[in-house]
């Protein structure tokens, strides 16, 4: 079967998003993700009638199985997600990496009982990727399993390099050096510095076991230092353009560059704080900023100009990636309206083979390269 056959057969275009923080949501946030987003949000109202707000975007959550069914979404990258903070550290986190990696394995228990429940499918090769496709494609109105990549963001949970071996067994496929901060490998979002030791064994024993290296959250010296030392794979989940939004979490167009000579594939984040310059946490909003999907699609376009073609960018959203519709693209209801985005390119001049590009294909062609 061809991609062409794959991404064309469903009513709604086979999307792939490269970021979605799952077993985040269902065990911090206490979202049953198999219920409808309508149901998470009036669900989350009567909690905050109740006991006030202890999130920010409590009642405004806009990822569910069941909408990412009705929005195409065959396929995602999950994360497992747990920082590990050093005493004066002021994030949020675990004060040790033995808690951090038990707590990645509880979401790994999570991930396990969805996929016991036929709600997810993992992804760990080539094989299983093809034959997941082609389910979704021979009956695309059946309410199949969504496959999943198993992704760590942030590599604090690693208390050793044995550690990364026994979460590959376990199905782990890419890994984020780091997330916000100094960590235990590498810097990420809004520090500096070098990868050490550490990390350049990390990237090591990434190589050795083919684990896709994502760059997202890199500092720009840790990201140049990785891109010298790591051999294998690399892709950006969820990472916008430094040139349309000035700040550190951004890529610049020479890192742009690089990742795209390294045969990457860039996923356009979906937070609206990197979307549109100038926002406010707390002030701002998605209709005040004009912060819509059309300005998700300045950063695709932009990605694609420096590229001169449309093979490098996908879809990473990071929806209810801890913000919800307060943050998120002014016309995003729930995840379904990811199919809204197709239209828009078409607006910009993007042929239907670009859109399916851009949409799923490009991430299918990486994984199965990758995994060849």
């Amino acid at each position: 079967m061809t991609l062409d056959m794959i991404t064309q057969s469903a009513k709604a275009m086979l999307t792939v998003d490269a970021h979605l923080d799952l077993s985040m949501n269902a065990l911090e946030w206490n979202r049953d993700l198999t219920r409808p987003v309508a149901e998470l949000r009036a669900r989350e109202a009567q909690l905050v009638d109740r006991v006030g707000r202890d999130k920010v975007d409590r009642g405004k959550g806009t990822v569910a199985f069941p909408e990412m069914r009705r929005g195409g979404v065959a396929l995602c990258v999950a994360t497992q997600i747990a920082r590990y903070v050093a005493p004066g550290n002021p994030l949020p986190g675990w004060h040790s990496p033995s808690q951090a990696w038990a707590q990645t394995q509880g979401q790994l228990a999570w991930y396990r009982e969805m996929e016991a429940r036929g709600e997810l499918r993992s992804i760990v090769d080539a094989a299983s990727l093809r034959a997941h496709l082609d389910a979704w494609t021979r009956d695309p109105d059946a309410a199949h399993p969504i496959g999943y990549v198993l992704s760590l963001e942030g590599a604090d949970s690693m208390v050793t390099l044995d550690h990364v071996e026994r979460a590959y067994a376990n199905g782990l496929r890419a890994i984020g050096p780091a997330h916000y901060g100094p960590g235990v490998y590498a810097f990420g979002t809004d520090s500096d510095g070098g990868l050490g030791e550490k990390g350049r064994a990390l990237l090591r024993e990434m190589q050795r076991l083919n684990i896709i290296l994502d760059a997202t959250h890199l500092c720009d010296t840790s990201f140049w230092e990785a891109m010298d030392v790591f051999q294998g794979r690399v892709w950006a989940s969820h990472s916008n353009c430094r040139a349309l939004v000035p700040h550190n979490r951004q890529f610049s167009d020479d890192q742009l560059r690089e990742l795209l000579r390294r045969g990457a594939v860039i996923g356009a984040a979906f937070d609206v704080w990197m979307v549109v310059p100038g926002w406010v946490r707390g002030t701002s909003t998605p209709a005040g900023m004009g912060a819509t999907l059309a300005r998700v699609v300045d950063h695709i376009d932009h990605i694609c100009q420096i590229a001169g073609n449309a093979d490098h960018v996908g879809l990473g959203t990071d929806l209810d990636g801890a913000f919800g519709t307060e943050q998120s693209p002014a016309d995003i209801d729930t995840i379904a309206d990811l199919q809204r985005v197709p239209d828009l390119l078409r607006q910009r001049g993007y042929s239907p083979a670009d859109e399916e590009r851009i949409m799923s294909g490009n991430w299918i062609r990486f994984l199965t390269e990758a995994w060849g």
